[in-house]
């Protein structure tokens, strides 16, 4: 009995790769961007990348998650954040409990936080998205091909980076 055709162009792994990744890439694209619909789109461009690819079925969900805070780190970047101030006001103006000015300021602390992030230096950036996206320290160091020892260190110096970028953001500000 012979498998059946695969499309041409397309790994044959792809399905099952996608079944078992797919919470993880979406999830941390969702802790960069602060919008599921964001990072859904942001999962879709990461598959279709991964299903272009040669990497081995082995290391794909290491280079998945990577690729998504990358992905998700450039839509930052790049400046297209209408859709997530869309999002977050859209959930905002919906809400019937709570106070207002408790929902402001914790959306305008997430913002100051994902612009922050966005101004580190990548390595430093995707550490803290995988590690607060629920990656463990062996899982983030196999992902960034690092010694799973150092992770501990890298994750602190980039959370003290982040506080620094952040304070030092409010004081000229």
């Amino acid at each position: 009995m012979t498998s059946p055709p695969s499309r041409p162009g397309v790994r044959p792994d792809l399905a099952e790769v996608f079944r078992r990744n797919y919470p993880r890439v979406v999830g941390v694209a969702a802790r960069v961007l602060g919008s599921p619909d964001s990072a859904e789109d942001v999962a879709q461009e990461v598959f279709l990348a991964f299903g272009r690819s040669s990497v081995p079925t082995g290391e794909a969900g290491g280079w998945l998650s990577v690729a998504a805070a990358h992905t998700a780190l450039n839509l930052l970047r790049d400046g297209r954040r209408r859709a997530v101030r869309e999002e977050n006001a859209a959930t905002g103006t919906d809400a019937v409990a709570g106070d207002v000015a408790d929902d402001v300021v914790v959306r305008e602390e997430r913002t100051r936080v994902r612009a922050a992030l966005a101004r580190l230096p990548r390595r430093q950036a995707v550490v803290l998205v995988l590690r607060h996206s629920g990656l463990s320290y062996a899982e983030v160091a196999t992902a960034l091909d690092m010694s799973p020892g150092s992770i501990g260190t890298t994750v602190r110096r980039a959370e003290a980076a982040l506080r620094k970028e952040l304070n030092g953001h409010a004081s000229s500000g």
